[in-house]
């Protein structure tokens, strides 16, 4: 790792320790003759020894190691908090405070953000271990600003700087978004998914989502890793079982199917959905079916 404001000494005694040059005095004096745009500091991988040229060219160019990090679909900000310091990139810790603090990087689209929540978006990165918390978090809000435009999810801006409210906002889609995120990661099924979060809320009936819950314990850090019954009357504005209405944020970080679902619901007359213990889910019109399904389920598990 090559520190910014290192002289060219230490950058030769750096590469001299780390076994890449044979000779400190022939690098620097190579340096000295051939002066020209100044070597960037960074982390660099040099798998074998090279030669002072090609050293000094690379160091020239800025080619450092890149790290990747994978951020799947359905991440939240801790989950990519943990990732950031298993990739040796920052603490989880800085990366959670930057999350939860630097909202000015989503404020044009989303003034109502809390966090950055949502905003992350799922990808494979590549980050240099020169770069802060806050430029990964950046980078990843530009690739969700990417992805939104390209959906025609960022159209709304101009359409409230022409004096209209779309409804749903961009902050209640990526909301609804992250929750059909979470609830399946089957993508064909995600329309549906939504389609039964939309005609709750048309009905004014409790969304009843289990990962809002999971979601309120891990911003109180209560979540044990399983839910419980007694969990269901947690209180916290993201419980959707004890309030009405989408929780006052997203839940995670959506990817483009579960943003393309939010933005266009499948038109259904569902209200109830379970699992079928195949990877998918049932879905019901209304109590009574939804129970039979909820009884086919619990007997395919006892059979498996």
């Amino acid at each position: 790792m090559l520190r910014p404001g290192y002289s060219t000494r230490r950058i030769a005694m750096e590469l001299k320790a780390a076994g890449v040059i044979h000779s400190e005095e022939g690098f620097i004096l190579w340096r000295y003759i051939h002066r020209g745009r100044s070597l960037k500091a960074g982390e660099y991988l040099f798998d074998k020894p090279a030669n002072i040229i090609d050293i000094q060219k690379r160091l020239r160019r800025g080619d450092v190691y890149l790290h990747t990090v994978v951020i799947p679909e359905g991440y939240t900000m801790f989950d990519i908090a943990v990732a950031i310091q298993e990739a040796g990139l920052g603490s989880a810790e800085d990366f959670l405070k930057v999350s939860q603090s630097d909202t000015a990087l989503i404020g044009d689209i989303d003034p109502a953000a809390r966090s950055l929540e949502g905003y992350l978006f799922p990808e494979t990165y590549e980050f240099s271990r020169m770069m802060s918390t806050h430029e990964m978090a950046a980078a990843m809000v530009k690739q969700f600003r990417t992805v939104a435009t390209q959906l025609g999810l960022l159209e709304q801006l101009t359409m409230i700087s022409e004096g209209i409210r779309p409804t749903p906002s961009l902050h209640e889609i990526v909301t609804m978004a992250s929750i059909v995120e979470k609830e399946t990661s089957v993508p064909e099924e995600r329309p549906e998914v939504a389609s039964v979060y939309y005609n709750r809320l048309n009905k004014r009936i409790a969304l009843d989502a289990d990962p809002s819950i999971i979601y309120a314990e891990l911003l109180a850090g209560t979540y044990q890793g399983a839910l419980h019954h007694a969990d269901m009357s947690f209180a916290s504005p993201y419980n959707t079982y004890r309030n009405a209405g989408l929780p006052p944020g997203p839940i995670a970080n959506p990817g483009r199917s579960a943003l393309e679902a939010a933005m266009h619901p499948a038109q259904t007359d569902y209200f109830y959905f379970v699992a079928d213990a195949q990877g998918h889910h049932r879905f019901a019109r209304t109590m009574e079916e939804h129970n039979k399904n909820v009884t086919a389920y619990r007997k395919a598990m006892r059979g498996h």
